[in-house]
């Protein structure tokens, strides 16, 4: 007897953030940015010291940083956007569900509810620059050094 698989399309809603999530956000930010930028900026006392779950987890409450923030929750929170008025602030998915459109729906989602216009990204994120031009976001002259580090960061504009 032979099992037939069968294919179903996972449901999954973009959500407003809530503190509730904070712990899950913090560990796909934590991790994301360990995994893109640490070999950009070289910094492992910030990498491992400074960037930690609990202390990523307080600022992002304290700063009021989460009601500006969307997620990509099928049940298991994979992706994350924050939005200020026309600018994509971050865009994070976590590292275990890159590939599978998560980035895609968020930046869709940011587009058609907030009609962002531009972001800043680091220079050196080639992974990042060609993801948001084939969500037809192009590199402007528009670039400036990355705050307290010797990186440049890019405007990018739709």
């Amino acid at each position: 007897m032979s099992r037939k698989s069968i294919k179903t399309k996972k449901t999954y809603i973009i959500r407003s953030a809530t503190e509730e999530d904070i712990s899950r956000i913090a560990e796909i930010l934590v991790f994301a940015k360990r995994m893109k930028y640490r070999s950009i900026f070289k910094d492992d006392v910030y990498a491992f010291g400074e960037l930690q779950v609990l202390s990523v987890a307080e600022k992002y409450i304290e700063n009021g940083f989460l009601n500006k923030m969307f997620l990509y929750d099928d049940g298991i929170i994979k992706g994350l956007i924050r939005i200020d008025k026309d600018e994509i602030l971050e865009l994070y998915v976590d590292h275990f569900f890159q590939g599978q459109g998560i980035g895609s729906e968020l930046i869709e989602y940011a587009k058609e509810n907030f009609q962002v216009r531009f972001l800043w990204t680091i220079e050196k994120n080639t992974d990042a620059i060609r993801f948001y031009e084939a969500h037809g976001f192009h590199l402007t002259d528009n670039r400036k050094l990355e705050e307290g580090t010797t990186e440049y960061i890019v405007m990018m504009r739709k």
